[in-house]
Order: C-alpha cells, then sequence, then structure tokens
C-alpha cells in the first residue's frame, strides 16, 4: 500500500471516529426534547455548543474528505506517488486533526478554523494537480 493510503486510511479513521464526541455530547448534557430523543433527531441549537460543534466538526471533515479520498484512489490506480502526493497525504490528516481540534475545543475562532479548512482545501488541489500532471 502507498504511503498516499496508508494515510487516507488514518484519516478515514478519525471520520469514522467522530460521531463519539457528539453521542458524549448528546447523552451526558440535558437539553429540550431530550425525552423524544431516539423519537426524531435532536436539535443541535438546543444542546450545549460544544455539541453542535462536534457535529459540525464531523460533517466539515466529511465533505473534505470524500473529494480527497476520491483523488487519492485515482491517483493510486494511476500509479502516481510522488513526494509532494505523499506530503499531501501526511498534511491533509494533520490539517483534520488540528481542525477537529480547534472547532471542538471553541478555539475556533476566525481566522484560525477558516485558515486550517483552507490549507486542508489546497492540499486537495495540490494532489489533484500532481495526479493530473503525472498520470
Amino acid at each position: 500500500m502507498t504511503i498516499e493510503l496508508t494515510w487516507l486510511v488514518y484519516t478515514s479513521i478519525l471520520a469514522a471516529s467522530l460521531w463519539i464526541p457528539y453521542i458524549i455530547g448528546v447523552s451526558t448534557t440535558e437539553f429540550e426534547g431530550k425525552s423524544t430523543l431516539f423519537a426524531r433527531p435532536p436539535d443541535n441549537s438546543k444542546m450545549q455548543a460544544w455539541v453542535h460543534r462536534s457535529f459540525r466538526a464531523h460533517l466539515n471533515l466529511l465533505e473534505q474528505l470524500v473529494p480527497f479520498s476520491l483523488i487519492v484512489v485515482i491517483a493510486a490506480i494511476a500509479k502516481v506517488s510522488t513526494p509532494i502526493t505523499a506530503g499531501c497525504s501526511i498534511l491533509f490528516f494533520w490539517l483534520r486533526v488540528t481542525h477537529t481540534v480547534v472547532m471542538i475545543s471553541g478555539f475556533s475562532r476566525f481566522p484560525l478554523r477558516s485558515l486550517v479548512y483552507v490549507a486542508g482545501w489546497v492540499t486537495t488541489l495540490l494532489f489533484a494537480w500532481q495526479t493530473l500532471t503525472r498520470g
């Protein structure tokens, strides 16, 4: 397995695990409508801010992971693996970890969270550029 696919697996594990903080928050905090929790999805606006942010962090990772994953898999099929694509895979993972921590902790003030998100997008574009020009 290439280094790019290995780091994609690590990022996917992160995405697969981000439901945990949200469920802990839903289970341990009191909010209006909790008694009917299993009848319908909870209203995040009625929960503590960190619970809502953990939900957003999970969705945000999925938003960037889908296109990044597709590009990594296409590169693997095309047998494209360069120092830049390897670096992009590693950087993308750590940017997503940073974004998650910043988001859930509440230290998500502008511009840090936005800069980390944009850096992940630029990393995806750089990886795609390498795939298109080397494939």
